[in-house]
């Protein structure tokens, strides 16, 4: 259930009528870590799985290749749901040693860091893999576009679409947080074992600078967003070695990085 219909009223030049809209849903997910509660995050339900693996992996808590196993303590009809994922101590990142209990809010994908140093990274800048032709953003972004089912029933929804060298679409996830959706795409690939053909990665908002933090873990060096760049997604780029390109519309964009 990613969207639901509401009732409401358009008003439009003075006049009023009745409408039945769909609306992207948005509900909380429980991440229970070794059946003790790790985190919540606002989400859109549907890719449960993929959004857990991508975030622990993002958050630097389990990044081995084994896949993991779900429980699903709790589901409700209204998409509230906990699951538990059972990690071995030995398998556990560093970022388990900063362990959150917060409310990670839809919009938000650093909430619930402890101090400024927790959003520092530190890495080797990434190396140019393959080569990229700006004008073919118009078609993958179209591309992108099409298969954007959440969007088209509630105009509510982000997407995250990961393309390879060929420009081919490896995978689209929608989610009504920006960062969600890069999580759930990120996280299928990583169970795919096919995130190292990713050469771009399209957003369909803006980027900031949990979204470039994210590609970076990724090894994902080409950025693309619809809307705009934050300062600091700049600079974490520059330093990182990601190209980002802003304002991406019809024939025009914003190389930044």
């Amino acid at each position: 259930m990613q969207t639901k219909k509401y009732e409401g009223f358009l008003i439009n030049n003075g006049d009023s009528k009745k409408i039945s809209d769909e609306l992207v849903v948005e509900a909380a997910l429980q991440i229970n870590i070794n059946n003790e509660a790790y985190t919540v995050v606002m989400r859109t339900p549907g890719d449960d799985f993929e959004l857990i693996r991508g975030l622990l992996y993002a958050e630097d808590i389990y990044k081995h290749k084994e896949n993991l196993n779900y429980e699903i303590i709790e589901k409700k009809e209204n998409g509230f749901s906990i699951i538990n994922v059972n990690i071995k101590s030995k398998f556990l990142g560093k970022g388990y040693l900063n362990k959150r209990t917060l409310l990670s809010v839809s919009s938000c994908g650093i909430c619930g860091k402890q101090k400024l140093e927790d959003i520092a990274f530190s890495g080797k800048k990434l190396k140019t893999k393959h080569s990229f032709d700006i004008n073919r953003l118009e078609f993958m972004f179209d591309e992108m576009r099409n298969l954007q089912n959440t969007f088209e029933l509630s105009g509510g929804s982000h997407a995250a679409a990961l393309f390879d060298k060929n420009y081919s679409v490896l995978t689209i996830k929608e989610d009504i947080g920006r960062h969600n959706a890069v999580d759930k795409s990120i996280g299928q690939l990583i169970n795919t074992n096919d995130l190292n053909k990713v050469n771009c990665m399209l957003v369909s908002g803006r980027v900031s600078y949990e979204i470039i933090s994210k590609a970076f873990i990724a090894k994902i060096q080409i950025v693309v967003a619809v809307s705009a760049c934050s300062t600091l997604a700049v600079d974490f780029a520059k330093e990182f070695g990601i190209s980002l390109i802003g304002f991406s519309r019809g024939k025009k964009a914003t190389i930044y990085s």
